[in-house]
């Protein structure tokens, strides 16, 4: 996007965009000159006579455009606007040490809206299953490609930028597959099974051939039709919703997978740190945020750790001598029971982190003895 500055203000912020496209993705640029646009135009247009940064204060030039945002019609969402701040924010502090004075913050933390907080959006397990059968049916290079982000949890973006030799054999019966750079820009090693391998083999029969000029044929994309064109974004939707749709179920995104994936895995029971990893997450908390936790996962987990704590709990019964005799009834049983208090009491005894409470219970327990011992005497009389 071109833009013409209209006066020294707007000629260094779009300066400073222009030095970060040296270091940021073209999306991102779009946005910082998106953001931009949106901010110097509301400035003009209420307050016609800044021309510089130096005449800019929190009050009220960018406290009216904070209104403005938030009063926008349409309203704009919470994630639009924090979006729309945070490279604003940024554009002021690169600014800050060359421009203005450091100490004149003109967009606060407090300004920042919070994340929308959505629901995570794994299909159901009664919908992932006939998904997978209708596209291991379908059997062609799209549907493959998708049981494929199903079976790893990559982006859509990701697998798009597969090449054929993007499956490592790492000895033994160990594969990953490597995702190269993608929206994070960190490459990993994500672990495939047999299917998952089988899945990356069976595209590698179905994709179109490598370029004839092409040196290394391993590098070149792994989603190739037969004309030699790349499979696009939009394929894929489209690929995807037929399926879900002759399926019959509710229309699924590619991205649902992605969810799908992760949840599945949590209820596997790997840990959200190894599931950071292989999603290619920076932050624990993303992990968080694509991981269902429904009412029958937090059923089970209260159950088994109620049967945990039982089992941690529960006391060691005392093991009978076999000369022991069996009858329930008499003195006998009576010095039975009497053993089976004081080995629970003392085992109670060991439990106890108060000192004080742990001395009261050793005249219990001589009582208990002498009691055994008098009944044992009177048996024998």
């Amino acid at each position: 996007m071109s833009t013409m500055p209209a006066c020294e203000l707007d000629r260094i912020i779009y300066e400073r965009i222009n030095i970060l496209a040296a270091t940021l993705r073209p999306m991102t640029i779009r946005n910082y000159q998106v953001s931009a646009n949106n901010f110097l135009r509301r400035l003009h247009l209420n307050f016609p006579r800044i021309e510089s940064i130096d005449q800019l204060e929190r009050n009220p030039h960018i406290l009216s455009w904070l209104k403005n945002l938030a009063e926008g019609n349409p309203p704009l969402t919470n994630g639009t606007r924090r979006g729309i701040l945070l490279c604003m924010r940024r554009l002021f502090d690169e600014l800050a040490g060359n421009t203005y004075p450091a100490e004149r913050i003109l967009i606060v933390a407090q300004d920042i809206p919070p994340r929308d907080q959505y629901m995570p959006k794994a299909i159901s397990a009664e919908v992932d299953s006939l998904l997978d059968r209708q596209l291991r049916l379908d059997d062609d290079l799209i549907s493959n490609a998708l049981l494929l982000i199903r079976a790893t949890g990559m982006r859509v973006g990701e697998c798009l930028s597969l090449n054929k030799g993007s499956l490592r054999h790492l000895g033994a019966d160990h594969w990953a597959l490597h995702v190269p750079l993608g929206k994070l820009h960190n490459e990993r090693l994500v672990p495939m099974d047999r299917d998952a391998c089988d899945i990356f083999k069976r595209i590698l029969c179905l994709s179109g051939p490598a370029p004839d000029n092409d040196p290394n044929p391993a590098s070149a994309p792994l989603l190739l039709l037969p004309n030699g064109a790349k499979v696009s974004y939009q394929r894929i939707q489209r690929t995807l919703k037929s399926a879900s749709k002759r399926a019959g179920s509710m229309s699924v995104r590619p991205h649902q997978l992605r969810h799908t994936f992760a949840t599945a895995m949590i209820r596997a029971g790997i840990s959200l740190a190894a599931l950071k990893q292989i999603l290619g997450h920076r932050d624990i908390r993303m992990t968080m945020a694509y991981v269902q936790i429904t009412q029958n996962d937090l059923q089970r987990e209260y159950h088994l750790a109620r049967k945990n704590l039982a089992s941690l709990y529960t006391l060691p019964q005392p093991a009978l001598s076999k000369d022991v005799e069996t009858s329930n009834t008499g003195i006998p049983a009576i010095c039975r029971t009497l053993d089976s208090v004081q080995h629970r009491l003392e085992m109670y005894r060991r439990q106890l982190s108060n000192l004080s409470e742990q001395r009261k219970l050793p005249p219990l327990a001589r009582r208990l003895t002498k009691l055994r011992k008098d009944l044992s005497n009177l048996q024998g009389a």
